[in-house]
């Protein structure tokens, strides 16, 4: 293999196993988990390293997870074989190649860096990014629900999030929070509530949901998307109107 050739598949490699780390995450984040746990854990599962931090445990807890670390470890272990190898072949390639072809070359692994940067820092771009993954990660799982969470982190086994409510699911139409029976029905506590335009304030034994809410709750994170037919959303942005 020329050095180009060399370059080439080691600039590719790395370019996927960026993608594929991200989408990892992403299809980790749809199970529940935080951004940040769930991108140390899927970096420790794709390095092999280990994931031995108490974060682990919410791993291990549901079948789906650890399925889907099982899928992440046998990705992770394919791909560290492949860059091993493409490094090999970079070094032989420098070794036969020409000083003026080397600085050619090295054009070749700047481009995917300065890609994985526009990605990763310029917000706008980043967020495209985010909205792409979203859907190709949505297509693996299969969910469809018209409100959104946001996690914002984890108690134990159950989680703080912000639900968004884009419809009112129809058990909670126009009744009181009391009267939802919220609490002793699903075990979930309703303790903020924030209106466009308003201050989040707590949430009251008379509060009635409205379309365009912000609730923070708390309680076991499949519940909560079950009560209020939400699915996970990946930044604290405003949704869309």
């Amino acid at each position: 293999m020329n050095i180009y050739g060399a370059f080439a598949l080691f600039s590719l490699t790395v370019l996927l196993y960026w993608f594929f780390s991200e989408l990892f995450t992403i299809l980790f984040r749809f199970t529940g988990l935080p951004r940040e746990k769930a991108k140390f854990q899927v970096v420790s599962l794709l390095t092999g390293c280990g994931f031995t931090t108490r974060e682990s445990e919410i791993i291990i807890t549901t079948k789906r997870r650890r399925r889907l670390a099982r899928a992440t470890m046998m990705f992770g272990y394919v791909f560290n074989i492949t860059i091993v190898s493409t490094m090999i072949n970079v070094v032989f390639s420098l070794k036969t190649s020409e000083q003026e072809h080397i600085l050619s070359v090295l054009l070749i692994p700047l481009a995917v860096f300065i890609v994985i940067f526009l990605f990763t820092r310029v917000r706008r771009i980043r967020s495209w990014g985010d909205h792409l993954m979203e859907r190709l990660a949505n297509r693996v799982i299969h969910r469809q629900f018209s409100n959104s969470i946001l996690i914002i982190d984890y108690i134990g086994k159950n989680m703080i999030g912000v639900v968004t409510l884009n419809e009112i699911p129809e058990e909670f139409e126009g009744k009181k929070l009391a009267e939802t029976e919220i609490r002793k029905k699903y075990k979930i506590l309703v303790m903020l509530v924030e209106r466009p335009g308003l201050e989040a304030e707590p949430a009251m034994a008379n509060t009635i949901f409205r379309k365009r809410d912000r609730i923070t709750v708390f309680g076991d994170y499949h519940t909560v998307c079950r009560a209020f037919h939400a699915k996970e959303r990946f930044d604290d942005s405003e949704d869309e109107e």
